[in-house]
């Protein structure tokens, strides 16, 4: 079947659209004659019928080429180009929605943005390894051109002067997109760093410093120091027995021929003592 020739015979009839077997596979010319025709119909048909979801599927198939167009030109990264095609569908359809004939504009003229800024949206939500505002995801690229720029012409990597003087922004501007653009990938803490023949891949947790829990103790001892070394000798010796030692307090009681009892009342009394020798000086 030649579209052409259906063009012609559905503007005379002036009723039915003409039944196209392949709608992807009909010429560029053909798809922009017939969807001004499908449009017509389409702004009379009564939406849910099958005469109007005919024509609505049929302008999306025809004009998959506009699709495949747009989608060529983005990278599709860590996204299947399936996926990005998929989403210009998305764009596609929400221009066939919001066509106007009135307005007298080519639909490829309306539909492309259309359709580059669905992709672009996708990009935007789903690229980020960490979700950073607008402006400074667009910033993140202006960034790595200034950059490129004038690394190139300074023969070294630039200050952060330098670029805000070029990208006419505030020196803060450009420190806040630089640590923004490290929010723009990551990797798994089990991802394998370096490979051995003998050892088996080495993960990237292993290399990422953890904090000290004993940092704390290591303050704590030296802020006690001087309050222990003001106790009596019997005082630090029930400390030391306790505490480093780890005897009970019965064995304490023994050591010291007191008993048990009296052990548990002078080690609360000590530990009162410096806690609230600790606390006064917080």
């Amino acid at each position: 079947m030649k579209a052409t020739t259906s063009v012609g015979a559905a503007t005379e009839a002036g009723t039915e659209l003409p039944r196209i077997a392949d709608p992807q596979h009909i010429s560029p010319q053909d798809a922009r004659e017939l969807s001004r025709l499908f449009f017509e119909r389409l702004a009379v048909l009564e939406e849910g019928t099958a005469e109007y979801q005919y024509a609505r599927n049929t302008l999306i198939e025809m004009n998959m080429s506009l699709v495949r167009y747009a989608a060529g030109r983005f990278r599709a990264g860590n996204h299947s180009m399936e996926d990005v095609v998929q989403v210009g569908v998305i764009g596609l359809i929400k221009a066939i929605d919001r066509f106007d004939l009135s307005r007298e504009v080519q639909f490829t003229s309306f539909a492309v943005p259309c359709i580059v800024g669905e992709i672009k949206r996708f990009f935007r939500d789903t690229t980020w390894a960490v979700h950073v505002p607008r402006r400074l995801q667009e910033a993140r690229a202006e960034l790595a051109k200034a950059t490129e720029e004038l690394s190139t012409r300074l023969g070294r990597a630039p200050k952060a002067a330098e670029l805000a003087a070029l990208m006419n922004l505030t020196e803060e501007e450009v420190v806040e997109a630089q640590v923004a653009a490290n929010g723009y990938s990551s990797s798994s803490l089990d991802a394998a760093i370096g490979a051995d023949s003998d050892e088996q891949d080495t993960p990237l947790s292993a290399f990422i410093g953890a904090e000290d829990p004993a940092l704390e103790r290591v303050d704590d001892l030296h802020a006690l120091a001087p309050l222990v070394a003001d106790l009596d000798e019997r005082d630090r010796l029930i400390l030391h027995l306790r505490f480093v030692e780890e005897l009970t307090q019965a064995e304490i009681g023994r050591r010291l021929g007191i008993s048990q009892m009296h052990v548990s009342r002078l080690t609360a009394r000590i530990v009162a003592r410096l806690r609230a020798g600790l606390l006064a000086t917080d």
